[in-house]
């Protein structure tokens, strides 16, 4: 079992930018392919962005929506092997929503995975961007 946690939402003006955290407890992310998503209310929930899984490699592949694509950046932090961030700049109402991350060994092979079905979930974060 992997428990993830989000953090970092919040409420921003547009054209700010926040970073949100997906952590694990009790186990690394290397092992996991990453994946963050979005759902607004009133639609479906979307894949935004997806990081390959590492083990103790450097050279992940990243996917991205084409929504975000520009906007939002995914990185793992290697020192502290079990967080993935989500950078996400230039924000826009559009972007207001709860943000969720997710893991699965197999997955983020192509961007296609973004719809696929991940294996572990966190409760998610909002972001509100608004002025």
């Amino acid at each position: 079992q992997v428990h993830l946690v989000e953090s970092g939402g919040g409420l921003v003006q547009p054209g700010g930018s926040l970073r949100l955290s997906c952590a694990a407890s009790g186990t690394t992310l290397d092992r996991f392919a990453i994946g963050w998503f979005r759902q607004a209310p009133g639609k479906e929930r979307e894949g935004v962005s997806c990081i390959s899984s590492s083990d103790g490699r450097t050279d992940y592949r990243t996917y991205y929506s084409d929504s975000v694509k520009g906007r939002f950046t995914i990185s793992r932090d290697n020192a502290k092997k079990n967080t993935v961030y989500l950078q996400i700049n230039s924000l826009e109402p559009e972007d207001t929503a709860v943000y969720s991350c997710a893991a699965d060994r197999l997955l983020c092979i192509t961007k296609y995975d973004l719809g696929a079905e991940w294996d572990y979930w966190g409760q998610g974060t909002q972001v509100t961007v608004s002025s």
